[in-house]
């Protein structure tokens, strides 16, 4: 190709030819036709764009390798941290065992129907944040709490427990983490789960499981919907059942705490029929809590023992509040009491001087009532009174677990009638879990501060390694 005869050798056009040209020539193109040139322009793009082509594959192919060793390595990892977080739960455990610690966990409940500022004259500007969330599980051991106040930054607090539920996990997973300390009962050891929180938290659905109509309903369709209570009766039963028969028989009692008196709601009258009379809580010469003529009822299976429990919650006060439709006003205390037969030296030949001792295990199962504030829920008359001692007794709890931690040499638990008849589990004679439960709204904001602060006081409360039942061990046949 040559520069048209007329053209400028200077010009714009002439210097783009000339280097034009020898592009050419330095491909081995100088000479060759248009149409050749064309061609093999062509040939050489498809052979570019199939080697584009192989790169392509051949990174995509890389990239895939390494996606897939990336997430074998996450998985490794992911596996490794469970591992490690199971064992720092195990070692956790066991410091808490021989420290005597209170086990804490904190179940957050959904946000409910209620939840909103219904009954109080307020703005609809406040009244939206009433019902806005504040309370949230940031992961399985800890809570998350957004503080608001107007004209204030949001201040975010966390708080540390054994194990923290969030809204949406259900009463199987409760249950999961309460078991294994039902294994201890036959082990030896008394055992005590305690609900503490405001009116309204869902303790009593924690520890009873949903109410038909004011009632509980423990033959529900839905066992799912079955609090810590009936599981525990039909886990011990389970546990029993795998013990050699006529070892082990079982009773139970339930008590309601109610104007710091305590009723026992198993009496019968002269005709049989259930009703609530008053008894007194004392202190043996062993130092233990006791109290007199308390019913004790013999039952056989899980059945039975709940027909009983329902009996005697179908007597505890209840009264509506605007917090709480069926607010209990008393705190409910259901003891199931373990008695193991124990033979002594001639424990094969069951002679008539053989030694039979009887050891004793209780589990404790206490709803306790809710604190309240009484602007919040708008008591009068006699539920104020039943208010006034609900939070007494309650600060006398907070009071006695202060002393412990502080190893005051007086622990005030005859202050209130609830820490005498609990002295023993919370004095260290029992593995205590208490299960606290708060409302993720900010209308209840205050209240959930305040459980969550007697939860983390609780947590560090060091109570001594707690004391187990000795069981003698049969000698062997001569």
């Amino acid at each position: 190709m040559r520069p048209r005869r007329g053209l400028d050798p200077g010009s714009v056009w002439a210097q783009r030819l000339r280097q034009l040209e020898q592009q050419l020539r330095y491909q081995g193109l100088a000479g060759r036709s248009t149409n050749e040139v064309l061609q093999l322009y062509a040939a050489r793009g498809g052979k570019q764009k199939l080697q584009r082509s192989f790169l392509v594959t051949q990174l995509h192919r890389a990239i895939k390798i390494k996606a897939f060793d990336l997430e074998q390595s996450l998985q490794e990892v992911t596996e490794r941290y469970e591992k490690e977080k199971q064992k720092r739960k195990a070692l956790h455990n066991s410091l808490v065992e021989l420290r005597g610690n209170i086990r804490v966990h904190c179940r957050i409940r959904p946000l409910l129907p209620f939840d909103d500022a219904a009954g109080h004259s307020i703005s609809q500007d406040r009244q939206r944040n009433f019902s806005e969330k504040v309370a949230y599980a940031a992961d399985d051991e800890t809570v998350l709490v957004k503080c608001s106040r107007p004209g204030h930054a949001s201040i975010n607090k966390t708080f540390q427990f054994e194990r923290v539920y969030n809204d949406s996990e259900s009463q199987d997973a409760v249950f999961a983490d309460v078991a294994p300390l039902l294994t201890s009962l036959l082990d030896g050891y008394n055992v005590c789960i305690m609900a503490y929180g405001q009116t309204g938290s869902g303790k009593t659905y924690t520890m009873l499981g949903p109410q038909v109509e004011g009632n509980f309903a423990f033959a529900v369709e839905d066992e799912s919907e079955l609090g810590i209570i009936p599981r525990a009766t039909q886990e011990v039963f389970r546990l029993i059942s795998e013990k050699p028969p006529g070892t082990y028989w079982v009773e139970v009692s339930v008590v309601e705490v109610y104007n710091n008196e305590i009723f026992d709601l198993l009496a019968k009258d002269s005709y049989g029929k259930v009703f609530s009379i008053k008894r007194d809580v004392v202190t043996t010469r062993e130092g233990k809590s006791d109290v007199p003529l308390l019913t004790h009822e013999t039952v056989e299976n899980a059945s039975e023992f709940l027909h009983l429990v329902k009996k005697g919650i179908q007597l505890r006060v209840r009264h509506p509040t605007l917090v709480h439709a069926h607010s209990s006003r008393s705190h409910l205390v259901v003891t199931l009491t373990i008695t193991t037969v124990v033979f002594g030296d001639n424990f094969v030949q069951f002679e008539a001087t053989e030694k039979i001792k009887q050891v004793k295990t209780r589990l404790q199962l206490v709803d306790l009532a809710g604190s309240e504030c009484v602007g919040m829920s708008g008591v009068t008359g006699a539920a104020l009174r039943e208010t006034s001692f609900i939070n007494r007794s309650l600060s006398a709890l907070a009071d006695v677990l202060g002393a412990i931690a502080e190893q005051r040499s007086h622990v005030p638990y005859r202050n209130s009638k609830l820490t005498h008849l609990l002295q023993d589990s919370v004095g260290g004679d029992a593995k205590l879990l208490v299960m606290l439960c708060i409302s993720p709204g900010q209308k209840y904001l205050t209240e959930s501060m305040q459980s969550l602060g007697f939860g983390t006081r609780a947590r560090q409360v060091q109570r001594g390694q707690v004391k187990k039942k000795n069981f003698p061990m049969p000698s062997k046949a001569k």
